[in-house]
C-alpha cells in the first residue's frame, strides 16, 4: 500500500466550492480498483485547511488515478482555489497490514 497525504490551504471564500468538488472526486476515486481509501479531512480550527489521505494498492494505481476524467475535472474546478501550493508526502503502510485495508 502507498499512502499519499496532501495538505491543502484554500482561499476562505472558496471553501464550500472546494468541499463540493473534492467530495465528488473522492466518491469517484473510490470506484477505482487501485484505491483502497480516499479520505477528505477538514481542519477543525481552520476550515480553510484540508488533508486528503489517499491509499493506493500499488504505484500503478497512483498513476492511473491521475489519468481519470474525474481527477482532471476536479483539478480544473479547484485550480484557482488554492491559497498556497499543495504539499504532498508519500508513505508506506506499517500497520495494519495491507490486508487490513
Amino acid at each position: 500500500m502507498l499512502i499519499l497525504l496532501v495538505n491543502i490551504h484554500i482561499k476562505a471564500d472558496r471553501i464550500a466550492a472546494f468541499r463540493e468538488a473534492t467530495l465528488e472526486n473522492a466518491r469517484n476515486s473510490l470506484q477505482e480498483p487501485g484505491i483502497a481509501r480516499f479520505d477528505v479531512l477538514q481542519q477543525s480550527d481552520d476550515p480553510s485547511r484540508f488533508v486528503l489521505c489517499e491509499v493506493y494498492r500499488d504505484s500503478a494505481a497512483t498513476a492511473a488515478h491521475k489519468e481519470t476524467a474525474h481527477y482532471h475535472a476536479w483539478l480544473a474546478k479547484v485550480d484557482d482555489m488554492f491559497a498556497e501550493p499543495r504539499t504532498r508526502a508519500l508513505y508506506t503502510n506499517v500497520y495494519p497490514d495491507d490486508q487490513g485495508w
